[in-house]
């Protein structure tokens, strides 16, 4: 039996659920899944649907709580800061009395659940993710709500499939069918949905014909919904550009090469300063609630001064494609945003960072289209396209998928017409990441968890030993 490259940890849970017999033979079961999960991408929509909209009111009652004040610049600012700490304590305090496995992006523990290594508690995990999440990603701090968004999903799927439990392996697909919906709805990118699941939760998603049209059945009702309620324009509002030269192409591979390097970095980082973070806050409340009101203050003040380097980062894409600027305050912008990046993440908020690394790729990609463009300009007419390229080489680098990589782009963009010079920087990145022995980001958050969770480590001997 062949073992996953990247989950050797988790031998035990692999050979639990890859030893398993053909399943879902008769037409009854197959029609019951596939019913099940257009319900649960339906749901799905309408829950992330809500997500959103609540961190863009509370986001926006933050901002305008002070607008038009009479009160002194020194009070206002102060005031902010105030309000963003209480936001984020809130947030922090939530998730870690009530749902501590919503803490983070939650993408890992999903995986582990997947895996039956973790237990999904969705009465809990359903609305502490979305209360908390929603406070803590409309404060300010650099978090995005698509690992939320896969997260809320999967509890969904999961919820739903207490109806299933006759059907073999029900459990394990409508799980799996929520979270790519979440991602679908989150992103309105039904494609990007079905290959996350597929390419990245490759080690924990059990294949097989049925598995996969219930994932695609609840990632495209999941992106009806979310279209009907928002309109169907791509998430992002960027120009289109046009083909570039095949001459070309290698300046894409080189930048993928440079996007290997800075994501293996970036992924060292992350899981270093998580683990630090998570030794100094020793799962303790008190010391959890202090660590976000800290960020949220911080956060709060950073946007009144310096917006670009607060915020998940799709506003800060657009404003850059509108008001293109120097290569050399691309990369300072970059650095900062990079080190806050990580510092967000790593403090267990229940928030994401797919949309801050896709923030981080757009500055770097279009850093390095602006200087290329100063020595070769008939061969780079316009340099946006690097920052296109960018957004898919950092996510291909850090997760170690590619491919969704490439399609969440072109879906949120709407520039299908870069499919190629996206490949070969995606690819370039990933073979990097891979030759300089780079492990995929939520894979190794999962074994991080495990390691330092000793109920999870007795569970995983005893698979081990029985294997």
């Amino acid at each position: 039996m062949p073992k996953s490259p990247n989950f050797r940890f988790f031998q035990g849970g692999l050979l639990k659920h890859r030893a398993t017999p053909l399943f879902y033979t008769t037409r009854y079961d197959y029609m019951i899944l596939i019913g099940l999960s257009g319900i649960i991408g339906g749901v799905v929509g309408l829950v992330i649907s809500l997500f959103e909209q609540a961190i863009q009111v509370i986001g926006a009652f933050r901002l305008d709580l002070f607008s038009g004040s009479e009160l002194s610049p020194a009070l206002v600012v102060l005031g902010a800061a105030l309000v963003g700490a209480a936001m984020t304590a809130f947030g922090f305090w939530l998730t870690a009395r009530f749902a501590p496995e919503a803490s983070g992006s939650g993408i890992p523990h999903l995986e582990g659940a997947l895996d039956g290594l973790h237990t999904i508690r969705w009465r809990r995990v359903l609305p502490i993710k979305f209360i908390a999440g929603a406070f803590t990603i409309s404060s300010g701090m650099i978090l995005g709500r698509e690992g939320p968004s896969i997260q809320i999903g999967g509890s969904v799927g999961h919820m739903f499939a207490g109806s299933a439990k006759r059907y073999q392996h029900a459990t394990h697909i409508l799980t799996a069918s929520g979270a790519a919906a979440g991602l679908a709805a989150a992103f309105n990118a039904p494609l990007a949905g079905i290959l996350f699941v597929i390419e990245e939760m490759r080690p924990q998603f059990r294949y097989n014909i049925t598995s996969f049209k219930c994932v695609t059945v609840a990632s495209a009702v999941a992106t009806i919904v979310m279209r009907t309620l928002h309109g169907q324009e791509a998430v992002m509002d960027v120009p289109h550009f046009d083909v570039p030269s095949l001459v070309s192409l290698s300046f894409f591979l080189f930048l993928g090469i440079i996007f290997g390097i800075v994501g293996v970095y970036f992924n060292k980082w992350i899981l270093y300063t998580t683990d630090k973070v998570s030794q100094l806050q020793a799962s303790k409340v008190s010391r959890v609630v202090i660590t976000g009101a800290l960020f949220g203050a911080v956060f709060a003040l950073l946007q009144q001064f310096t917006p670009s380097l607060t915020g998940g980062g799709i506003e800060l894409i657009t404003e850059l494609f509108l008001h293109p600027t120097t290569w050399g305050i691309l990369l300072l912008i970059f650095a900062l945003r990079l080190f806050a990046t990580i510092a967000c993440f790593a403090s267990a908020a229940p928030g994401g960072v797919f949309a801050p690394m896709l923030a981080l790729g757009t500055l770097l990609g279009l850093a390095y289209g602006n200087f290329m463009a100063m020595y070769f300009p008939d061969l780079i007419p316009q340099p946006g396209i690097f920052a296109i390229a960018g957004m898919g080489a950092l996510f291909a680098a850090t997760v170690r998928a590619p491919v969704t990589g490439i399609i969440l782009v072109v879906e949120m963009t709407d520039n299908y017409q870069l499919i190629l010079p996206l490949l070969v920087t995606c690819m370039g990145a990933t073979l990097i990441a891979q030759i300089l022995k780079g492990k995929p980001l939520y894979s190794e958050l999962l074994k991080q968890s495990l390691r330092n969770n000793p109920e999870i480590k007795r569970q995983v001997n005893e698979a081990k030993e029985e294997s």
